[in-house]
């Protein structure tokens, strides 16, 4: 059996498993918006049935919340998040994670998040990338979308 290296190990990389995960969730939410579909919207989004939050809008919540959470971190972690986006996109192989990395670093990394919420299925690419890094985010996600609050939602019932 041929044994194939898939770059960096998971200890290598700058962004935590549980970060990374929420930023795939966060990713996911954003493309599952559709374009607007009412130019002429009313004043306020109750106004709409809250049909906004669904359009790929300037405001859409879930972009926002997107963006704030890249900008949250810090330069290499950016970098790794576009690196990691390329590579699970096919534009660089894990193999290649070295060139990936060099590349995104130097890239202008003042707008990220706005380039990183503009491609579209970002959040399958990290995804991707990801796993051909070895890098099992699967934990972390079950865990970011379980509620913590209530641990045990049968015993809360009670």
């Amino acid at each position: 059996m041929k044994t194939i290296e898939t770059g960096r190990k998971t200890e290598d990389f700058a962004v935590s498993e549980d970060v990374l995960a929420t930023i795939i969730l966060e990713a996911k939410s954003f493309d599952a918006t559709v374009p607007q579909t009412d130019p002429n919207e009313a004043s306020n989004d109750s106004d709409d049935r809250e049909i906004s939050a669904l359009e790929t809008q300037k405001d859409n919540p879930a972009r926002q919340v997107l963006e704030q959470s890249i900008n949250g971190l810090n330069d290499q972690q950016k970098a790794n998040l576009v690196a990691l986006a390329w590579v699970g996109r096919g534009d660089y192989d894990a193999v290649e994670w070295p060139d990936a990395m060099r590349t995104a670093r130097e890239r202008d990394g003042s707008a990220t998040s706005y380039y990183l919420s503009g491609i579209p299925l970002l959040g399958n690419y990290l995804e991707a990338g990801a796993d051909a890094l070895g890098i099992s985010v699967a934990a972390a996600e079950t865990e970011a979308l379980s509620h913590n609050q209530n641990p045990d939602p049968v015993r809360s019932v009670r």
